[in-house]
């Protein structure tokens, strides 16, 4: 008959002294216990960390343990169920021995995975953005390609906003129009402008110069008096 309990604090142990910085037992009844794997350093030092709690069942190593991944770092969620997967795996092989070694070193071993990844991961992300940005550089560059439907809403909207401009300068040009007065309105809304030029004469009095040069030379100019039928010089002199 298996003596369980002899095996698993056989096995647990072991893990301490294996793990001493990274074990921890959390309960006795049943016994659980944590243990925390880091993966080697990446190409730039950079490290993935995964804490994993255990749990054994009564019959175990004949049953499989319990396990969770309770803790990580640097760790996305697709990788961690990706660990998960990979335990499954290894307890399935390895149901009727003592398995946690095997199951650490299973962990660590794709955390190392997930290290060398990362680097993977940021060129195809950096390629990826690279490309985007080109996509869109040609966008802006070439236009959006013109089709029949986009044509004709253009069209439309351009038709609309012209014919808003025309029908608001038709409206400004009409109100100018009744703003501007003919001379016989300026005379009836302003009586004054009848008499300002009397008013300035009046004012002016005899002030009034005249520049005699303009007509010096009025007996230069052609005056055809025959041209006249009806020109008389007496009529000057009896003035």
């Amino acid at each position: 008959m298996t003596d369980y309990r002899e095996e698993q604090r056989n096995e647990l142990e072991a893990l301490e002294s294996i793990y001493p910085d990274s074990f921890t037992v959390l309960s006795d009844a049943p016994v659980s216990f944590t243990i925390t794997v880091t993966s080697d350093p990446g190409e730039d030092d950079e490290t993935v960390q995964s804490t994993v709690k255990f749990s054994y069942v009564e019959k175990y190593p004949d049953e499989a343990p319990l396990y969770e991944i309770v803790s990580q770092e640097n760790i996305e969620d697709e990788d961690a169920r990706a660990i998960i997967t990979c335990l499954d795996q290894q307890v399935e092989e390895n149901l009727g021995m003592v398995m946690i070694f095997t199951l650490v070193s299973a962990i660590q071993e794709k955390l190392n995975e997930i290290v060398d990844q990362i680097k993977t991961r940021r060129e195809e992300e950096k390629v990826k953005k690279e490309k985007e940005e080109e996509e869109a550089e040609k966008v802006v560059f070439h236009g959006t390609p013109v089709t029949i439907e986009a044509f004709l809403s253009w069209k439309a909207k351009f038709e609309a906003e012209l014919n808003e401009i025309k029908r608001k300068r038709q409206k400004e040009e009409e109100q100018a129009g009744k703003n501007k007065l003919s001379g016989k309105k300026l005379f009836e809304t302003d009586h004054n402008l009848d008499t300002s030029d009397i008013k300035f004469l009046e004012e002016a009095g005899n002030s009034v110069e005249v520049d005699e040069s303009l007509f010096q030379d009025m007996d230069d100019l052609d005056l055809d008096d025959e041209d006249d039928p009806d020109f008389n010089p007496a009529d000057l002199e009896s003035d």
